[in-house]
This record gives structure tokens, C-alpha cells and sequence, in this order.
């Protein structure tokens, strides 16, 4: 890198010219005996100053041979020689003001020392000056005061700035921001330093400009210009050259003629654009008038504030007026003045007067709009606008006043009262008289309102929804009806009683019973009892009506609906039927209710396993989870050679019978329901084991026997016969007969319901409504149509339902899942067979269980 790299592309015809000078003078130097270079100051690390080796006469390679070097003299020269080139370079930052400071020519002397043989050269060096240093001002801001009356052409010194450099880099110039008050002036001299002066162009005025903010700028020589700048912040001291100014020649005041002492009557208020003690103000009243009243007023001489000090009378005197001097405390003092005119204003001092001079209290509820409740008679003692009277009343409704003459009034009904919504009304007849500020008086009227019977009792529900266990004890206490009557005293007093229904139909036994043969209502608190224990077997749903009566006259009457829902309890035992498939029950029909009865049937040898021998069939008069019936094997115990339905009752084998197992098998199977506690009844089966022709014979003459007795025969063998084939037929033509027949009597019940009255229901359509909850689950159902399905030797069962819910539609059920057809062990599943066959008939489930309702076929 050479000189010429420290300046651009715009220098490059100097730097030429530069160049050629430059060695023009180290040939020179060199004939002298002295070799001198020119170098301008900050040139960057690596910049040629001068060929060095070639200047002193060596040649190529003798510079790193001979070890040309420089000799360090105590001083950084910040230059070096390349060992390769022989070349002078700059080694580091090359400042002139940190070598030579204000020294003008900067020229550092160095020794160039080569060996073999040993020889020392002079070389000189010169650091030319850059314009890299800006103008400095001593500070960056300077504070001035000048007094606010000093005159145009007054001069302040100011200190100038400082520039580092030399020449024309150092050569400044001066610049003043904008200012109509300051001007700048700049003399040179050869013999003195420059000297620089703020000059005032125009006076000062405090009051309009306190500070003036100016910018001295600084310009040195250079290309390009470097500056600085330093702030002058000029404070203009204040003289006493403003008199105090009120901000109103006249003060216009306003007085009430009952102003108390101590009030404020106006505060005056001058001001000084001065400050300091040029711009304190004190206050004096000069003159009052009329001069009789001067001690009616104070004035505070710090504040200008005047207060009352007597009292004002209107009748007296009408207006005042006063002289008003503010002074400050300059030298000398200056003086503002105002005047204070005070006019005394008449006042209202006489509130408005309301009398009532007739009542007619208490007023009938159902008194007619217009009637006079009371005469008023207003007045005001006051003349002019400040006795005219303005009555009006509140609140505004349901009562109104009517002016009948000057100063006379009539308080009317207005609006048809309602002595439930309010039974008592505090009327305020308001009077306000036309003076400034009005005066206001007021009267309260108490009207009471008399009740008459226009309210009829009403329940707090429509419908009430009891659920009571069966066998409840006689007395207890099943719900509370509750009716209200916003009528007082005798039209809101309230009694009881049993209205209506009852209970009829199938279950009851055909009858129809008053529901106050089961139910009493006491006639003041509306407590429900149960008069005798409920039974569920005899009643599902109790429903009747109580009806609320008032002790008004004529009295009023409001009735609701009662509906009690028995909820079954576990009573009832399994009741055996006669099996299918047995040769003979042992025991009469009161031991098989008991739970105990015995029976045989007939197995042939070789059975294989699967086949049913008999089956086990019962019923429970409870219903639900009560009446839902399981089937366990108790004797015998172990892997025996039979095993029991679950929920079927099928008695079939569990493997093929051999003659190992003897020729007779005793099974006990219990019979079980879900209830808590659970009941039970026991069936005893004496199996016999015989040859197939004997299995044959033995099934005939049980199927004859039975017949005559009304008992279904199955046999045990698998075996088809023609006279078994039209005995199915027949059954089945019996079957789809019954389901239509079902089916039309279901249509005609549900057509009956929808036209029939609906008083109470049992065992018939009817209004009800229950949210039922066991041990099984929850439903709901409402308007209830209960259908009796018998089995084939069985007692009616009511647990098949239809059901006509009057609520919203609930959400869709979860889809029933397809009956299986091998072991019928479904949960929640009672099976009490309507008919049966080899071939396979529909059977109908008689229980009813959340979610859903099997029906399942038997194979």
C-alpha cells in the first residue's frame, strides 16, 4: 500500500504530483547525504512511504542480506522497514497532534542502520496535517444573565473555541443561530488573540421572553469543514417596569339578603409581570359607599378576598360600592385600581304550607277510579313569583291531584288497586313555590287499602309426585300440599281436602275404591297420611285430587293432582307352575306356593348331552328386580350328569347318560329372586333312567295323564312323532291367534283412552307421572296403559307396559342388542313362558327392565 491509498479516487492527480516531489527529494537528500519522506498523518498500517533500500543506493536483496533496519531512539516512530523490499511502511496509527502537537513542520529524524559493512543513515520524516480534528468550545453550554434594561449595543464576551490541527485546518469561523436580540462579532488581531463578543441588537422585554436559548457554531478551514457548538442560555433579570393590573375594572356582585357573616363576597384578584418583590401585590379599600356600612366588610390586603362581616337587609340598603387599590413592592412602588359594586338580592324565605283538611281511609281495592280519598288546602306567605305554589304528589300513580280552586286540591284515585301487589301506600303531596332558589314543602298521606276475596288459592305445583313403599305402617306421613292465598284474614285462610279418585281395575279386584279410603288430607297444614298400608300386588298408582278452599265470601277454590306411585317391595316368593316335560307334581297348589314341591320325569340312556329332560317354571307377584327369577342346581352337587338353566329353568344334560349313573337321579333345584333380602322356593326332580322304548312309553302315559289334568307334556327324547308335529301345529295356530287378539284389544284400550275421562288410574289409562328408581335402574313414565299378559297356567302379570309419556321426548334409547339363541343368561331377565314348542314359538317376557324388554326365542 502506498500514500496514494489513503485518498480517494478525486486526489489521485495530487498524489501524483506528490509522488514526484517526494522523489525528487529523497534524491536530493540522498546527494546530501540525508533522505527525507513525506507522509500525511492517520495513514492506514502498510502504507509505502518511501523504497528505502533503493533510495540509499543498495541493491536488490542486500536489504534483507544486509539487515537493514531502524535504530529505536527511546520514541515509537511508528514506521518500519520491510525486511523483504527494503520499502519504509507504516507500522501503526500515525497522529500529528500526539507527535508534535502545534509544532508546524512535524518532522521525526530516524536511523537506518545496515551491516556488512557497517553503515548509518539519516532519514527524515515528515507528518503532514489532515483536517481530523473538530473546533472544541470549552463547554457545552454557558449561562448569561443580562439585565432586562440594558441597552442595544451592550457587549458580552464569550470565550471561542479550539481546533487541534494547524494551518488552515485550525482557522475557525463563527456562526449565531437566528435572534432579533443578540448579534456576534469576531476581531482579529496579529498582535492579540481573536476576540468574540455576544452583541444586544434590541431591548429586552422579561415579561415577554424570560430565556433566550441561542447556538454558537464553530467552522474550521478544512476540506470539508469540520464544526462545533456550544449553547447559550441567556436569563434576562427582571426590573420593576409593570404596574399591578385587576383582571376586571368592575367587580359586579350579587348578594342574597340572607347571607350569614363570614361569606365570601368576591375575591379580587391583580397580577404583576414582574417577579421577585417587583411582582408582590398588597390590597386596600380606599372607599366604600355609603360610608355608614364600612365595617360590614373585611378585605384581606395579602388575597383580595372580601368577606361579610354584618348583615344585609334588602329593605336598608340595596347596593354598595367600593374602591379597591393593589401596590406592589418595587422600587418604586407601582398601583392598579378596580372598583367593587355589590347588589343585595330579596329572597325566598317563606317555605309553601300543606294542610289536609279531610281523609276517607281505608280504600276498598276494588273502589272506582275517581274517587276522593282526601281534600288539601295549600298556601304560601311569600308575594309575587316566591308565592306561587306548584303540588304535585308521589309517587304519581295510582293516586293524582285534582285542583278544585285556587289553593285547594282533591287527592283522586287514579288507577284500579291491587291490594296483594300493594297493601298500604304513603302518599307525599309536594309544594314548591315559584321563587330563586324555590322553597319546598311536603305532607305525607298514609292510605291503606282494604282487602276483598279476588284471589283464589293456588298451589306452588299442578301436580304432586309421591313415591311410598308398600307395606307402609297406617299414619305415616306420605307428602305436603301447600296453596297460597295472597288474600288477608279469612279470604287467605285455607283448608283441604279430598277431592277426587280413586282406584279400580284388574288389580283391585275388579272394583273401584274412593282414594279416601286409602289417603286423608289434614285440612290446615295439607299434610297427606296413609290411612292403611299400600299394597303394591293390589296398587301401582294412586291418583286423586285435593282441592284448596278460602274462608272469603263467596269463597274461591284452586285444585291440584296428586299422584302416589307405589314402589314394590320384595313380599313375594317364586311361585311354581307345573313343569314341562315331568311326569306328575307331588303336593297340592298351597305347598307349591310355599316353595316346596316335588316331580319325576324320564331320561333314556344315551341321551347325548344338551338334550332337555324337563323344565322348571315359576312366577313372582313382585315385580322388577323383585320378580326377576334365577335357577340353581342344589343337589346334586358337583359334575353331575344334569345341569339347570340359569334364568330358563331348563333341566337338560350335561353329558350323554350312561348306566354308570344308576336308574334314578334326585335334583334339587332352588328358585330364586333378586330382591333384598332374596326369596326362594325348592323343586324336587326325580329323573329315572331307562331304555329308549321304555323313555317312550313312560312320556305317552305321562302326556295322557297330563292331558286330563291340563298339564303340557315335553318329551325327554329327541325323537319326532306325528302326533307331537300336529300337537306343535296346533299350539301355534293357538299362539298367533292370542298375539292378534292382544293386539286388537290394545288398539281398542288406547282409542278408549284418548276419549275416556281421566279420573284415576290404576290398572286403566290415566294421567300420571313418575320418576321410578330400584335397584335395576330408573325410568320414567307417564299417562300409564298397564296390559295383563297370563302365561298358559299361570296368574296375571302386569309388568308388560305401554307407555304415553306427557313429558319432552327423551333422548333415543341405546339400541337393544340381538337375543342370543343358545343360553338365554341375559342380565336383567325374568322368563315366564306363554307357550313352548319343539319347533320353537315366541315367547314374551313379562319384566320390564332398564334399558329395554327382551324377547327371545326358545329353541
Amino acid at each position: 500500500m502506498t500514500a496514494m491509498d489513503v485518498y480517494g479516487p478525486r486526489q489521485q492527480c495530487w498524489c501524483a504530483v506528490l509522488r514526484v516531489v517526494v522523489v525528487v527529494q529523497a534524491a536530493w537528500a540522498l546527494v546530501a547525504g540525508q533522505v527525507r519522506y513525506s507522509v500525511p498523518e492517520e495513514a492506514k498500517a502498510g502504507t509505502v512511504v518511501g523504497r528505502l533500500s533503493q533510495d540509499l543506493g543498495l541493491e536488490a536483496g542486500d536489504a534483507e542480506s544486509r539487515r537493514l533496519r531502524l535504530v529505536s531512539q527511546g520514541r515509537r516512530a511508528s514506521v518500519e522497514v520491510s525486511g523483504t523490499s527494503g520499502a519504509l511502511v507504516v507500522s501503526s496509527r500515525l497522529d500529528r497532534e500526539e507527535l508534535c502537537g502545534k509544532s508546524a513542520p512535524c518532522a521525526l529524524r530516524l536511523e537506518v542502520l545496515v551491516e556488512r559493512p557497517l553503515r548509518v543513515f539519516h532519514v527524515e520524516l515528515e507528518v503532514t496535517d489532515i483536517n481530523d480534528n473538530a473546533p472544541l468550545f470549552p463547554a457545552a453550554r454557558k449561562n448569561l444573565s443580562i439585565a432586562e434594561l440594558s441597552l442595544p449595543g451592550s457587549r458580552f464576551p464569550l470565550e471561542g473555541a479550539s481546533d487541534a490541527d494547524i494551518g488552515a485546518n485550525a482557522q475557525l469561523s463563527y456562526t449565531l443561530s437566528p435572534s432579533e436580540y443578540f448579534g456576534l462579532d469576531l476581531q482579529r488581531s496579529e498582535e492579540y488573540r481573536e476576540s468574540l463578543s455576544l452583541v444586544l441588537t434590541k431591548p429586552l422585554d422579561r415579561e415577554t421572553l424570560p430565556v433566550h436559548r441561542l447556538v454558537l457554531t464553530a467552522s474550521d478551514g478544512g476540506r470539508p469543514s469540520l464544526t462545533g457548538a456550544m449553547e447559550l442560555l441567556i436569563s434576562v433579570l427582571d426590573a420593576n417596569d409593570n404596574a399591578p393590573q385587576f383582571n376586571q375594572s368592575v367587580y359586579k356582585v350579587q348578594l342574597p339578603e340572607n347571607a350569614t357573616e363570614g361569606t365570601l363576597v368576591v375575591r379580587v384578584n391583580a397580577t404583576d409581570p414582574d417577579v421577585g418583590s417587583n411582582s408582590e401585590v398588597t390590597f386596600t379599600a380606599i372607599n366604600i359607599f355609603p360610608p355608614k356600612r364600612l365595617k360590614s366588610f373585611l378585605l384581606n390586603t395579602q388575597t383580595g378576598e372580601i368577606r361579610l362581616t354584618g348583615a344585609l337587609d334588602f329593605e336598608d340598603v340595596r347596593s354598595y360600592e367600593m374602591q379597591i387599590e393593589a401596590t406592589d413592592k418595587g422600587t418604586p412602588p407601582l398601583s392598579g385600581h378596580c372598583r367593587v359594586v355589590l347588589e343585595v338580592m330579596d329572597v325566598n324565605d317563606n317555605a309553601p304550607e300543606v294542610w289536609v283538611t279531610s281523609l276517607s281511609v281505608p280504600v276498598s281495592e276494588d273502589a272506582a277510579v275517581g274517587t276522593v280519598v282526601a281534600l288539601l288546602s295549600v298556601s304560601d306567605r311569600d308575594s309575587g313569583s316566591n308565592g306561587r305554589v306548584r303540588c304535585a304528589v308521589w309517587p304519581a300513580s295510582p293516586f293524582g291531584l285534582v285542583s278544585t280552586f285556587a289553593g285547594s286540591y282533591s287527592l283522586v284515585l287514579r288507577e284500579a288497586l291491587d291490594r296483594e301487589r300493594v297493601s298500604e301506600y304513603e302518599v307525599e303531596v309536594r309544594a314548591e313555590d315559584g321563587g330563586s332558589p324555590p322553597l319546598r314543602a311536603s305532607r305525607g298521606v298514609r292510605v291503606p287499602v282494604s282487602d276483598v276475596n279476588d284471589n283464589a288459592p293456588a298451589f306452588a305445583q299442578a301436580v304432586y309426585t309421591v313415591l311410598a313403599r308398600e307395606n307402609n305402617a297406617a299414619g305415616a306421613e306420605l307428602a305436603r300440599v301447600w296453596a297460597r292465598d295472597p288474600d288477608e284474614a279469612g279470604n287467605g285462610r285455607v283448608s283441604y281436602s279430598v277431592w277426587e279418585g280413586g282406584v279400580g281395575g284388574a288389580s283391585s279386584g275388579g272394583g273401584w275404591r274412593s282414594a279416601s279410603s286409602y289417603v286423608s288430607v289434614d285440612a290446615e297444614s295439607g299434610r297427606l297420611w296413609a290411612l292403611r298400608p299400600l299394597d303394591y300386588e293390589e296398587v301401582q298408582v294412586l291418583q286423586f285430587e285435593v282441592r284448596a278452599v278460602d274462608a272469603g265470601e263467596p269463597s274461591l277454590c284452586g285444585n291440584a293432582t296428586v299422584q302416589v306411585f307405589v314402589v314394590d317391595e320384595n313380599d313375594n316368593a317364586p311361585a311354581l307352575l307345573p313343569a314341562s316335560g315331568v311326569g306328575a307334581w307331588s303336593g297340592s297348589s298351597s305347598e307349591a306356593a310355599s316353595g316346596s314341591v316335588w316331580a319325576w320325569a324320564w331320561a333314556s340312556w344315551g341321551t347325548p348331552a344338551g338334550q332337555v329332560v324337563a323344565k322348571i317354571r315359576a312366577v313372582d307377584a313382585d315385580s322388577g328386580y323383585n320378580a326377576w327369577l334365577r335357577y340353581e342346581l342344589w343337589e346334586p352337587r358337583g359334575k353331575g350328569p344334569f345341569r339347570v338353566g340359569l334364568y330358563s329353568g331348563e333341566v337338560s344334560t350335561a353329558r350323554a347318560l350312561e348306566e354308570a349313573d344308576g336308574p334314578r337321579q334326585r335334583l334339587v333345584i332352588v328358585v330364586r329372586d333378586h330382591g333384598e333380602p332374596s326369596l326362594s322356593a325348592t323343586a324336587t326332580l326325580s329323573v329315572s333312567l331307562v331304555e329308549g322304548g321304555e323313555a317312550a312309553l313312560a312320556a305317552a302315559g305321562s302326556s295322557s295323564s297330563s292331558s286330563s289334568s291340563g298339564v303340557g307334556l315335553r318329551p325327554a327324547e329327541g325323537g319326532a312323532s306325528v302326533s307331537s308335529s300336529a300337537a306343535t301345529n296346533v299350539w301355534l295356530v293357538v299362539a298367533i291367534c292370542a298375539v292378534s287378539s292382544l293386539f286388537l284389544l290394545a288398539v281398542v284400550l288406547y282409542v278408549a283412552s284418548r276419549w275416556a275421562p281421566r279420573a284415576a288410574v290404576l290398572s286403566g289409562p290415566g294421567a300420571a307421572t313418575l320418576v321410578c328408581a330400584s335397584e335395576v335402574g330408573s325410568w320414567s313414565y307417564s299417562q300409564r296403559q298397564s296390559r295383563s299378559l297370563c302365561v298358559a297356567d299361570g296368574a296375571g302379570k302386569s309388568d308388560l307396559m305401554v307407555f304415553s309419556p306427557n313429558f319432552p321426548p327423551p333422548p333415543p334409547p341405546a339400541p337393544v342388542p340381538a337375543a342370543k339363541e343358545t343360553h338365554p343368561e341375559a342380565p336383567a331377565l325374568l322368563d315366564t313362558s306363554l307357550s313352548e314348542s319343539r319347533d320353537g314359538v315366541v315367547v314374551f317376557s313379562s319384566v320390564l327392565f332398564p334399558p329395554m324388554l327382551l324377547l327371545y326365542i326358545l329353541e
